[in-house]
């Protein structure tokens, strides 16, 4: 390896200082058709050799031929002009003093057309060689990337780089009729989207690598689709979100997942306001051991609150999110509050002593099916918890509230989305009466929160089937968890007080879809989906408005601004929706 390398650097060395007699010879037979006296050859091979020689002293002086900076780089070509610069000046200055008649061309001229060979000699070094693509002796998997912007340069110069690089690019494919005879790094173009089965056919490629950052869902399903009859995996570039500084890393390349289903839309978040009110303040998590309240309290960490305050009625789950953020579980700091927020007067006693600034409410019970079985316990949590947090919220002046909803909470048919839509209007409420930002945030289905169809499909999965679906047709919208919790977050710095902000979930998603590729994902092809039929309450698609909302943009460009009307707590005992006893109460009474 030591031979080699010694090797390499000992050529580039030699090239550079043979180009000063290139020069000089084409110098000559330009100008003078090598017709010269003696005395001036003599004279001139003289300057060259005193060049050259001094060109690898000062080369390896800088550490030019030593590995200083990339091999054809801008700014190891930096470097070597600079050394040429040096060599010439030296070079010349010698030459004046020895013949105060020394050729002005060949001390102006030749250093230029040497550089030049230099040049040249180094970018003619990697297009035909590739010098920074490392030649392994591991076979690498054939495969077609898709996608010809800088997503798919970066993945062909990662893999031209990798010491044992997993795949090695047959061609590309790419829409962009302009890059027809486009070429990357060397890589031919091998058609457009369109081709690709006529493109594997011909390469043999085992592998398609979708570098797309932004790729929409129907082309991540097709392409799935069409890789799945043709027998070659897709591998997917992770969204921009996922990238460190946006450069794709060679191991951040994954196999396609279910998450790919939703969308690449980037998150932009405005730090700056959100560390006006979060930074240096005490912030308060109800259901911080759920999906959402944990991944809010991890986020909600790093953006440097005085205190974070984690509430939740299981104990077990605030071992975990404690763990998941600081590295142990001993609870036995004042910043686990272990509280039902049913109980009033234990929440009471919770504000009174820590004085939260800012309360995210994610404490709820969620499931539809359940609920429908049970409404009391839907009212109890899901309204009356929820008026007590915002109770003892404005009891304590708390400046800023967030109440997380639901897009069931739109037009809502069922328990869930019944007394989700009352907690929203009792926020609208608390907002009117505190003159404070108290506001909702509705959204859909978290992929892989507690309970979400991920959980039950990779049970049935392991259980070796079947998959029961609702309906062929059903449609959810769905988001990351991280991206939920991030927008959340944003949501509570641009929210109006007693609005409901509505995120901007992308296109919704077939179930039956989610199903087949969790199915794909572990290989189980023999898993049956069985349709079962849509149960009470439930919807065939979601909404994310109801009928008559009057929906505006924010100024967030994935957050949607929706004013709800109030609702005083004494309307609903008015309404005698609930007595303590009443088992078939109708929340619908007090909308």
């Amino acid at each position: 390896m030591f031979f080699r390398l010694l090797v390499r650097r000992g050529g580039v060395a030699a090239w550079d200082a043979a180009m000063w007699f290139v020069a000089l010879a084409f110098l000559i037979l330009i100008r003078y058709d090598l017709s010269l006296s003696p005395e001036r050859w003599t004279e001139q091979l003289s300057y060259v050799a005193i060049a050259a020689v001094a060109q690898v002293l000062v080369g390896f002086g800088v550490q030019l031929y030593l590995g200083r900076s990339r091999f054809g780089s801008f700014g190891e070509v930096a470097l070597l002009s600079a050394v040429v610069g040096i060599v010439a000046l030296v070079a010349g200055g010698i030459g004046f003093v020895v013949n105060p008649d020394f050729s002005r061309a060949v001390v102006v001229t030749v250093p230029m057309l040497a550089l030049l060979g230099m040049g040249v000699g180094r970018m003619l070094f990697r297009a035909f060689y590739g010098t920074d693509r490392v030649r392994s002796k591991i076979i690498a998997t054939p495969a077609i990337v898709y996608g010809a912007g800088d997503a798919g340069v970066q993945v062909a110069k990662l893999i031209d780089t990798a010491e044992e690089p997993p795949y090695s690019i047959v061609g590309f494919l790419d829409d962009d009729p302009g890059k027809r005879f486009y070429r990357v790094r060397s890589y031919r173009m091998l058609g457009r989207g369109a081709d690709l089965e006529k493109a594997v056919e011909k390469s043999e490629a085992e592998v398609l690598i979708l570098a797309v950052t932004n790729a929409s869902p129907e082309l991540i399903t097709s392409l799935g689709e069409r890789t799945k009859a043709l027998g070659v995996k897709l591998v997917m570039v992770p969204p921009v979100r996922e990238m460190i500084d946006g450069r794709v890393e060679l191991d951040k390349l994954r196999t396609f997942n279910v998450a790919d289903l939703l969308g690449r839309r980037p998150i932009k978040t405005d730090l700056k306001s959100i560390a006006d009110y979060v930074t240096g303040k005490v912030v308060l998590v109800t259901g911080a051991g759920g999906s959402i309240g944990s991944e809010l309290a991890r986020q909600l960490k790093r953006m440097g609150p005085s205190k974070l305050l984690l509430l939740d009625r299981d104990e077990s789950a605030l071992h975990a999110v404690q763990l998941s953020i600081y590295g142990q579980g001993l609870l036995d700091t004042d910043d686990m509050v272990l509280c039902d927020i049913r109980d009033l007067d234990a929440l009471r006693t919770v504000f009174r002593r820590q004085r939260p600034q800012v309360v995210f409410h994610a404490a709820a019970l969620k499931h539809l099916p359940m609920l429908e079985q049970y409404p009391d316990e839907g009212w109890k949590t899901n309204v009356l918890g929820s008026l007590n947090v915002l109770t003892v919220a404005e009891e304590v002046g708390v400046e800023r509230f967030v109440n997380i909803s639901t897009d069931k909470a739109a037009d809502a048919t069922a328990v869930l989305g019944q007394t989700k839509r009352l907690a929203e209007r009792l926020t609208s409420h608390f907002a009117e009466t505190t003159g404070r930002p108290y506001l909702s945030v509705r959204f859909g289905n978290v992929l892989g929160s507690r309970g979400s169809v991920l959980y039950a499909f990779r049970a049935q999965i392991e259980r070796g089937g079947p998959i029961t679906v609702t309906h062929p047709d059903v449609t959810r919208y769905f988001m990351t968890i991280p991206e939920a919790c991030e927008l959340v977050i944003q949501a509570g710095a641009i929210g109006h007080p007693g609005d409901a902000l509505v995120l901007d979930m992308g296109e919704p998603v077939k179930i039956v879809d989610v199903a087949k590729r969790l199915i794909d994902e572990a290989g189980a092809q023999d898993i049956e989906i069985v349709f079962t039929g849509l149960r009470h309450g439930e919807k065939l698609h979601e909404v994310l408005f109801s009928q008559g909302e009057d929906h505006v943009a924010s100024t967030h460009p994935l957050i949607t601004q929706v004013p709800v009307p109030p609702i005083a707590p004494g309307e609903i005992i008015a309404a005698d929706v609930w007595d303590g006893t009443d088992m078939d109460y109708d929340p619908r009474r007090a909308l």
